[in-house]
């Protein structure tokens, strides 16, 4: 800790005691980083919980001369939220609503709230913010002001500016102030006679450059590059509110909005449209707006092929033939009006002669899953399906919208021009274009390259009449960059309009005014590849180049949508989010801030609560997946050294289970008592879970006499340790819906997949392991595998061939079907299971989930004829050994309570629901949660079996 951040602490210990202050590597690592190409560790963070936490930092700071950066959701592309000083987390804690006032149209809310989280308050009133960002499940308010951000429905609702009322804001000194449409305000009367001279100062400064304001600024809506000075002009009334959008923290520090509510439609509709280009399709655009539509966004071939690769080929549906693609967005009264709208515009689309195809989306869930892959957008560009890698700097360029084909065209030409390739994307209807580049940020000669294209493309966008930010905001990106569009007085006036409010340059220094050089602080590095026991495939550097997937888009950080990241919703801490532990291990990797490599307590500590349920591996719009690197991380770290005990009683847990086969009665009995409890703690096991009763080695054998054997077996059944140790009733009602099925299989007894070896690190037993199975399953046998238990499917199919790397544990994953996926893909046509129930609760476990994309539990559930299917979407919390463990049980739970909980607590015990999860984890933690209540959940298998009495079954259909 430098004496500078040491003094700063011990000030705000007397000015704000109980606001939390981070130094160690571990907050520091996280936070040198947002969603751009620059790293700029800071020297402390602090999150604070009200104003005066926010003021008491301020003046900490102008008194030892720290530098501060205010920070929302971390989602920057442009450098905007990382800086040298102290770093101001406003998502942890000021993240409340204020006030609502639906007749007012108009909400008040903190910096650090969600926007998706003001979007639900408000839809209950009707009413919504109209900026949208595709962020918009993780972005703060804050940031929004920040960068002036748009979003898809910019065409419509413009820029975040056109809808602030009033802004909250501290000044540099830590004086309080309320920015309005009038001026500028002091919240505390001793403080009037300052702002009051604050407000003066900046009156004269718009005085004196009436003409360059009036004529460089504002020029197209989405002109967002430099102050936004014009909104001070006489003729604006003084907006100082609107003024401030867009400063992106160098001016002030905002805790506090008030902002204007738009009505929702009441009707809409979204029309796809194929294109040969994104060229041919911003040819289209002038034509699209005269219909007055909410949306036009492009999209270009190569994001839509990376969202079917990483989720699966049914994950993009609905657009029609073409290389490029145009989202339109109609709405109105009422669905009738809209639909024939939509039909209209289709049919002059279609006369224009560009089109390649188009279509009406009427499905809402079909638009759902369209609007995803828009909005992944950024991250899905950075990571290929070709495993080539993209980056930020010139992602937001925009000109007027009857511009933007021509730009396009020369835009294409100067990136073959520099044998650069782009990934394009954005808001078409705005004339903004995202834009992720190729470029070589790891070299100086590829830096000098991009610095060369850089200026070259900040020239070309001013020659088509436009700005080098449409959104995001100059940042360190682009702020160099400025003097290209403005002319040296108007850089004067952002100069001076700076120093009025923060004439040291504390406030988010190097952006806008006095900028650093746009290829200083870059964050990707020369790095030397790491030894490690997993193969890493699909990366180049392997471990440091998997690590490096991860490019800060944070929606690891959404609270809702998909599964990833269970252990950040239950906790809201970055620590605990995906990003947060991809940037630690990117710390490790160079080897700078957290400096002890494998062995570091931060990563270490890190790791802790990641479930290594993998969602992260398909939700991750770059795929980053954190149970791999997870298991590679501990086996380093503990090589040559003493476990945590758990790793061995829960790790070991195959070849233990398999011993008390042999003893399954008197064990089970010993172990329900004190005896139990204290082996659990001595392995590092909870005591408030119940240890699963063992199952003994007859039971397996009686269970699986009907299996097939020899010619007519048509499969494989793998029996899996969880299902040979806990529940082989399972292997009996998957052999016999499977024979039912049309899929007679032998059994294959006695091997084992590794998991429980790889998810607690002990990756060189596994490896032995994982041998011997692939060893006698790849003996010419070409007949699919399926597992019942879907986390040793995952395992076999992904793990397997990942830590062994040859082409026999590729062969034998090439063959594993979960139970789910062998009934969708492999059951005979004309195959009827058995009468369903009409209401099933379902948890799908988290491993199928990611790694099974094609077979999910719940459409096979509706084909086969059951009529609701109430999806418990996210973990079960139990995850394996994770809620076992005794340090762990807490957060466990905390998951628990996000979705499954709820669902069980639905239930209502006079309406006959089944429960459905294949998962043994997850199934142990339903007992655990509503066993007393009688609910049990059941294995598909066992809801499909054709010999069960259906009467009989718990919570079943007589």
């Amino acid at each position: 800790m430098s004496e500078s951040v040491a003094r700063l602490t011990a000030r705000l210990t007397e000015t704000a005691p109980g606001l939390r202050v981070e130094s160690g590597p571990g907050a520091l690592g996280q936070y040198a980083y947002d969603a751009s190409n620059y790293r700029v560790p800071p020297q402390a963070v602090a999150f604070p919980r009200s104003a005066d936490d926010v003021v008491a930092v301020l003046r900490a700071c102008k008194e030892t001369g720290v530098p501060v950066t205010a920070r929302g959701g971390g989602t920057s592309m442009a450098g905007n939220a990382v800086g040298p000083g102290v770093v101001l987390d406003f998502s942890r804690y000021m993240n409340r609503i204020l006030d609502i006032d639906p007749a007012g149209g108009t909400a008040r809310v903190e910096a650090g709230v969600v926007l998706d989280t003001l979007q639900s308050a408000t839809a209950l009133h009707g009413l919504s913010f109209g900026p949208d960002p595709s962020s918009h499940s993780r972005c703060t308010l804050g940031g929004m002001i920040g960068n002036d951000a748009c979003g898809n429905r910019s065409v419509r609702h413009g820029r975040t500016s056109s809808h602030i009322e009033a802004l909250e804001i501290v000044t540099v000194d830590g004086v309080r102030a309320v920015a309005d449409r009038t001026g500028l305000h002091a919240v505390d009367p001793q403080d009037a006679g300052l702002v009051a001279r604050l407000e003066a100062d900046v009156r004269r400064l718009i005085a004196d450059n009436l003409a360059p304001i009036r004529t460089e600024l504002g020029r197209i809506p989405r002109q967002v590059s430099g102050y936004q000075l014009h909104h001070l002009l006489p003729e604006h009334g003084f907006d100082m509110a609107r003024a401030l959008v867009g400063t992106e923290g160098s001016c002030a520090v905002v805790t506090a909005a008030t902002v204007r509510l738009v009505a929702t439609a009441q009707a809409s509709t979204l029309l796809t449209l194929g294109y040969d280009d994104v060229v041919d399709a911003a040819e289209d655009v002038s034509e699209i707006l005269r219909w007055n539509p909410t949306a036009v966004e492009g999209m270009d071939e190569a994001i839509v092929a990376t969202m079917r690769a990483r989720r699966g080929p049914d994950s993009v549906t609905g657009l029609p033939e073409g290389r490029a693609w145009l989202y339109v967005e109609l709405d109105g009264d009422d669905e009738a009006t809209v639909n024939t709208r939509a039909a209209q515009l289709l049919d002059v689309l279609k006369a224009q002669g560009r089109m390649t195809g188009g279509r009406v989306v009427r499905s809402a869930a079909e638009r759902r899953s369209l609007w995803r892959v828009r909005e992944d957008g950024a991250g899905l560009a950075a990571r290929l399906v070709d495993g080539g890698e993209s980056w930020p700097g010139w992602e937001d360029s925009a000109v007027a919208p009857e511009n933007l084909a021509g730009y396009l065209r020369d835009f294409r030409e100067l990136l073959a021009s520099h044998v650069l390739t782009g990934v394009m994307y954005g808001h078409f209807g705005a004339g903004c274009v995202h834009v992720r580049i190729d470029f070589d940020l790891a070299t100086d000669v590829g830096r000098t390259a991009a610095r060369r294209f850089l200026h070259e493309a900040a020239a070309l966008v001013v020659a088509h009449g436009g700005t080098l930010s449409g959104e995001h905001g100059d940042g360190r990106a682009r702020g160099e960059l400025l003097e290209v569009m403005y002319s040296h007085r108007m850089i004067r006036a952002f100069t001076a309009f700076k120093d009025v409010f923060d004439p040291d340059g504390l406030l988010n220094p190097g952006v806008i005014v006095a900028p650093a050089p746009l290829d200083a602080d870059l964050a990707l590095h020369q790095i030397q590849p790491l030894a490690t026991e997993f193969s890493f495939p699909h990366d180049e550097d392997g471990f440091a180049g998997a690590v490096r997937r991860c490019v800060g888009v944070g929606r690891c950080r959404s609270d809702a949508g998909g599964v990833m990241c269970p252990s950040y919703r239950a906790t809201g801490e970055e620590t605990d989010s995906t990003r947060g532990r991809a940037r630690l291990l990117q710390e490790m990797v160079r080897g700078d801030i957290v400096q002890d490599g494998w062995r570091s307590t931060e990563v270490r500590d890190a790791l802790d609560l990641c479930l290594s349920c993998k969602a992260c591996s398909s939700d991750c719009p770059v795929g980053v997946d954190m149970a791999t690197y997870k298991a590679e991380f501990l086996h380093q770290h503990y090589k040559g050294r003493i476990r945590p005990r758990s790793h061995y009683s829960l790790g070991w847990l195959p070849l233990t289970s398999a011993l008390a086969g042999f003893a399954a009665r008197p064990l089970n009995a010993l172990l329900r008592g004190p005896v139990g409890k204290l082996l659990a703690r001595l392995g590092g096991v909870t005591t408030k879970r119940r240890i699963p009763a063992f199952a003994s080695r007859r039971a397996l054998r009686g269970v699986l006499r009907g299996a097939k054997s020899g010619e007519s077996a048509r499969a494989v059944l793998f029996i899996d340790s969880f299902t040979r140790a806990f529940r082989p009733e399972v292997a009996g009602a998957a052999s016999r819906v499977l024979a039912d099925a049309g899929i007679p299989c032998t059994a294959e007894d006695g091997l084992c997949c590794g998991l429980t070896w790889v998810s607690t690190g002990q990756l060189s037993v596994a490896r032995r392991i994982m041998a011997r199975t692939v060893a006698h399953l790849d003996n010419g046998d070409e007949r699919p595998i399926i597992v019942a238990e879907p986390s040793c499917a995952a395992a076999l199919k992904r793990d397997v061939p990942e830590l062994l790397g040859t082409d026999a544990a590729r062969r034998v994953a090439e063959r594993v079907h979960t139970f789910t996926g062998a009934l969708t893909d492999l059951a005979a046509p004309d195959w009827t299971p058995p009468e369903l129930p009409a209401d099933v609760v379902l948890q799908t476990h988290c491993h199928e989930y990611a790694t099974f994309k094609g077979s999910r539990p719940t459409d096979l559930l509706r084909r086969l004829g059951v009529v609701k299917v109430d999806e418990a979407e996210g973990c079960c919390g139990l995850a394996g050994n994770f809620g076992f463990e005794a340090q762990h049980y807490d957060t466990s739970m905390a998951v628990a309570d996000l979705a499954l909980k709820p669902r069980l607590d639905g239930i209502d015990q006079d309406t006959p629901t089944v429960v459905v999860a294949d998962g043994f984890s997850c199934a142990t933690q339903i007992d655990h949660l509503a066993g007393d209540r009688g609910i049990r959940a059941l294995h598909l298998a066992e809801l499909l079996d054709p010999t069960a009495d259906q009467a009989a079954r718990p919570g079943g259909t007589p």
